[in-house]
């Protein structure tokens, strides 16, 4: 049980796919204006993430153990049709968020945390215990980075901020220093 919590705490925290690793940055600059869009974005890539990890446990377990070259679109696939899913599911019982969510909603099938954590997950030999562990920490630390910066930037809409630094330049200067605090993490876990 130990293990399972270092999984989680350092997909989260140490090693955090937008913050530390850079991935999920698309979803990370475009929905990260307000606190409930980021939220819920982030709730749509747990769920992801999480039904992407059983998908990739069961693929490398029993479909691909003898065609690792399949590995790589088959796990496209299973991505693309996940967010497809959710996509619609969205659509029908919350337009409003589905219009808040916009492109963004779509590009979770080309975010590159998601893809990530199946490569990763089956590249450290997670079973399948571990591996759910991973994509819920990995889902929370994406929700967390999207929530901190939607925080900052609703925030910083109140602040007197210099015409130089609005808009993008702001965005740019807020995720590059919460990458930085993320990363005073590193080496606190070993896995």
């Amino acid at each position: 049980m130990e293990n399972l919590l270092w999984i989680l705490l350092s997909a989260m925290v140490v090693n955090n796919f937008t913050l530390a690793l850079f991935l999920g940055l698309c979803p990370f600059m475009g929905v990260s204006a307000r606190v409930g869009t980021a939220l819920r974005m982030g709730m749509a890539n747990v769920f992801v993430l999480t039904i992407t990890s059983l998908c990739a446990w069961f693929l490398n377990s029993f479909v691909l153990p003898h065609a690792p070259y399949l590995r790589l679109i088959s796990f496209i696939v299973v991505i693309a049709s996940l967010v497809q899913i959710v996509e619609m599911v969205i659509k029908k019982v919350s337009p409003t968020l589905f219009r808040q969510l916009g492109i963004f909603l779509p590009l979770i099938t080309t975010n590159c945390a998601i893809l990530g954590l199946a490569i990763f997950q089956t590249n450290r030999g997670y079973d399948l215990l571990e591996g759910l562990f991973f994509a819920l920490g990995a889902g929370l630390g994406l929700t967390l980075a999207l929530v901190l910066m939607a925080s900052i930037r609703e925030t910083t809409e109140l602040a007197d901020v210099p015409d130089l630094a609005k808009g993008t330049a702001l965005v740019l200067i807020v995720a590059g220093s919460l990458s930085l605090a993320f990363m005073g993490f590193a080496g606190l876990l070993s896995t």
